[in-house]
């Protein structure tokens, strides 16, 4: 059986497992005992989800798993937000792109489900860089099993009992470490008595989405629990080549869990989820032009007018495009984990075993235009990973302890092409060459990656927290890890006429090829030891509040270039350019988490200092005679800043909720950077040459740019989210319940939408209304409407500058004004 094959085959048993797993608790209903007095271990009872009211503020104390052990968010020494899974539904945000709205130090960046970003303050991974051989920096779990594939943010929650956001390095306690902070999803589990439910929403912009849940006894020591979430939605962009609207929705997801409950001392829980995305995405559409340093008759005015093409608008809020290659973004992941807590001797011993897959199969359209320069562009991937985690919690009076161990194995296999059409050969070729005007050079010449990553991580780590006094705790924690990275690059170019074109070949004609596409063929590979700690003291000051302060000694772990090393002159691999250093991190964070007004409000506080040595990023260093940019490392980065949550419940019908950040996040040194678009494109600069202006044309370049002091990527100075829900009680077509009224809005102002700071990629700041109104019962029936980006702001998500320099900027519109109508029924 060939690996495709045997793939198809894993997934259907998969799919098989999970439909039959969702009528086992209705046929059991009929035929099972009356509910076991059996209650889930303490671990699966919080993710039952935490009593909190739709617009947040809190009813009782949230529990939380994020140290490993159940604990109220207000005990916690750690910046935390956590958003329940009512908030969830009630506020729309089902994802992680939405949710950013509700936690201001979380940033989500995504062209398309490869290409996306989960950065906190300002860190995580860096801006605009797609490769296989480095990691995240926010650690992605869900029901603790770690997520290595950063697509996976962009599928829809299902069934989510809350959210945790953890930020800072996150490493003593989790499986993998992270330096930027987690996302920790918990879900729910199955329950011994039945339970249902059931959600549709239908909306402007043919949106309809659905959800359904039930769960229940199969015997007294067996529950089941099943849930399905399906969402569709027109896309918002029109492309008036294909006449179809493009970077819609189509989502499905299946989850299905089994628990195994024999005894108290322990539990077992089987799970296994699909999800499929297959949406037709994701343009990205003219923004703007400028100049650059290329000459003239190189830039975009010039290039469009010689080929007669206009573009079809240059307003990107009328929302058209003309993009003329086909257009995919088809995401498929899944996986199923096996989960065992066992009360043994004076603790609980925790193993979660877990396989997950990602397969992923792209289409784009890489010159953002409706000319067939890039007329195929498209990397489809298949991954693979296993992992294994074992911790064992210990709890006393004056002390807790986790220890743990954790492997993990990844394969990530490959498949590039690239290829050219008949209007390359003007945009790419300078004009002065005659072949130019030869459609025919270019047209057909086509790039085929073959590639793969094996990836393997081994860790021991551990975290003790000692109750000095009553008052005093420190918690101090260490790991030791190791990591190895292997990987395989290969690249062969053939021209149009399916010959090969090789390197070393002369001619005019193979000279005009191999300057866009060169063969290439390497292995590089990488493997460290690291051994990192923390330590934090808190100091309860008053009953209900707590101070707190960490320091932590963290790693990323070093990468690979997966994605073909750096040339030289001649065109030949720099192998020294192959591995990239781990960065080395230093945190230090400080807080106040309070509670006054007879706990009726809440606000907890947090400043922090993050110092990156060896950041890992895109540079230019030219004294490896290196002819094009280069995953590497800069010499260092700093974030710093504060955050507040603060939250008010004066009484059962009023709530409201502030949270704000302010982040200061910036290169302190990085003296070899990509220079931006209005540097770049000239001649290169000599030895005692002064570079041109930004912006003049035929002008001369430096080899690389020094940003040091400048912001990084993506990081908006300052970013807040707020909101409130009142209630009145009612009663409507017989049945008592509640009307309510809720607001939610976050502003978050400007960022840079370019690894290098550009003055064409800024991205302006903008503010968000969402609006909700509806009636809600005692036993679960809740009905309302909803307008989201209620005003219609136009804003960007992000912007991107084109290919080869011409000056064309590319980018994605945010959502404009939706509206619908949700229903959902408890049973």
């Amino acid at each position: 059986m060939n690996v495709n094959s045997s793939r198809s085959a894993r997934r259907a048993i998969l799919l098989a497992g999970l439909l039959a797993s969702a009528a086992t608790p209705a046929l059991a209903q009929a035929s099972a005992p009356a509910a076991s007095d059996h209650a889930a271990p303490a671990s699966e009872a919080a993710t039952a989800g935490a009593d909190v009211d739709p617009a947040g503020a809190s009813v009782a104390e949230l529990t939380v798993t994020a140290r490993r052990r159940e604990e109220t968010v207000q005990s916690v020494p750690l910046a935390i937000s956590v958003v329940g899974g009512d908030r969830i539904d009630s506020t729309g945000a089902f994802n992680v792109g939405r949710l950013q709205q509700l936690t201001p130090t979380l940033q989500f960046y995504s062209s398309n489900p490869r290409n996306t970003a989960v950065n906190i303050r300002g860190l995580g991974v860096p801006f605009g860089l797609t490769s296989d051989g480095f990691e995240q920096g926010v650690g992605f779990y869900i029901d603790d099993v770690y997520n290595a594939r950063v697509a996976t943010a962009t599928l829809d929650f299902l069934d989510v009992a809350r959210v945790e956001v953890l930020r800072g390095p996150q490493g003593t306690l989790y499986g993998k470490n992270t330096t930027a902070g987690a996302i920790n999803i918990t879900t729910n589990q199955p329950t011994f008595d039945f339970q249902a439910k059931a959600e549709v929403s239908l909306g402007n912009l043919d949106f309809k989405q659905a959800k359904a849940v039930v769960s229940g006894p199969l015997s007294d020591t067996l529950a089941a629990r099943f849930a399905l979430s399906s969402t569709t939605r027109r896309g918002t962009i029109y492309n008036v080549a294909s006449r179809r609207w493009v970077n819609g929705q189509d989502n499905l997801g299946l989850r299905g869990l089994l628990l195994w409950k024999p005894s108290d001392d322990l539990s077992v829980t089987l799970a296994g989820d699909y999800t499929k995305q297959n949406p037709e995405c994701c343009a990205q559409i003219f923004v703007r032009t400028g100049a650059t340093q290329r000459p003239l008759n190189r830039q975009y005015a010039a290039l469009t007018a010689a080929l007669g093409y206009t573009v079809v608008s240059t307003d990107p809020f009328d929302r058209l495009t003309d993009v003329d290659a086909e257009l995919n973004a088809r995401n498929e992941i899944g996986g199923v984990s096996l989960r065992a807590v066992w009360n043994v001797g004076p603790g609980t011993l925790t193993s979660i075993s877990a396989w997950r897959y990602w397969d992923w199969k792209p289409a784009n359209d890489r010159d953002f235009l409706g000319l067939p320069i890039v007329t195929r562009s498209q990397n489809p991937s298949q991954q693979d990973q296993y992992s294994q985690e074992f911790r064992y919690n210990l709890s006393a009076d004056r002390y807790d302890v986790v220890l743990g161990a954790f492997a993990f194995r990844q394969r990530i296999d490959t498949q590039g092409l690239e290829q050219h059409g008949v209007a390359s050969s003007r945009f790419n070729i300078a004009p002065s060459n005659a072949l130019s005007n030869d459609p025919t050079v270019l047209d057909g010449l086509v790039a085929r990656n073959t590639q793969y990553l094996k990836n393997t991580s081994f860790a021991l780590f551990g975290q003790a927290s000692w109750k000095v006094t009553d008052r005093f705790t420190v918690q101090p924690g260490v790991r030791l890890n190791y990591d190895k990275k292997e990987g395989f690059y290969q690249r062969l170019v053939f021209d149009g006429q399916g010959v090969p074109v090789l390197l070393g070949q002369t001619g005019a004609r193979r000279i005009a090829q191999l300057a866009v596409f060169t063969p290439q063929l390497s292995t590089p590979g990488f493997s460290d030891w690291n051994f990192t700690y923390d330590f934090t003291a808190s100091y309860r000051i008053r009953p209900d509040v707590l101070g707190y302060a960490t320091y932590a000694k963290s790693f990323k772990t070093g990468g690979i270039n997966q994605n073909g090393l750096p040339t030289d002159a001649a065109g030949n691999p720099i192998l020294a350019a192959g591995s990239i250093k781990p960065e080395d991190v230093d945190h230090f964070e400080a807080g106040l988490k309070t509670q006054f007004w007879d706990r009726r409000a809440t606000l907890n506080i947090a400043a922090f200092r993050t110092g990156i040595r060896d950041y890992q990023a895109t540079v230019t260093n030219g004294q490896l005679g290196v002819l094009r940019g280069y995953l590497a490392n800069a010499d260092k980065v700093r974030t710093q800043g504060f955050e507040f949550d603060f939250s008010v419940h004066p009484d059962e019908r009023v709530s409201a909720y502030l949270n704000g950040a302010y982040t200061d996040a910036k290169y302190v040194r990085f003296v070899d950077a990509p220079c931006p678009p209005e540097l770049s494109g000239g001649t290169t600069v000599a030895a005692g040459q002064t570079p041109s202006a930004p912006g003049t044309p035929g002008g001369l370049s430096p080899t690389n740019c020094d940003i040091s002091g400048q912001r990084l990527p993506g990081v908006s100075r300052w970013s807040f989210s707020f909101g409130a829900e009142a209630n009145a009680p009612a009663t409507l077509l017989g049945k008592a319940g509640e009307v309510y009224v809720g607001y939610d809005g976050s502003y978050r102002s400007n960022f840079s939408s370019n690894a290098s700071p550009s003055i064409y990629t800024w991205v302006d700041g903008y503010a968000l209304s969402n609006f909700r109104a509806g009636f809600r019962t005692d036993d679960g029936i809740n009905v309302f409407g909803w307008v989201r980006n209620a005003f219609d702001e136009n804003y960007f998500e992000q912007l991107a500058v084109g290919p080869s320099n011409t000056g064309l900027v590319a980018g994605q519109p945010g959502d404009p004004r939706t509206f619908g109508l949700t229903v959902k029924a408890a049973f």
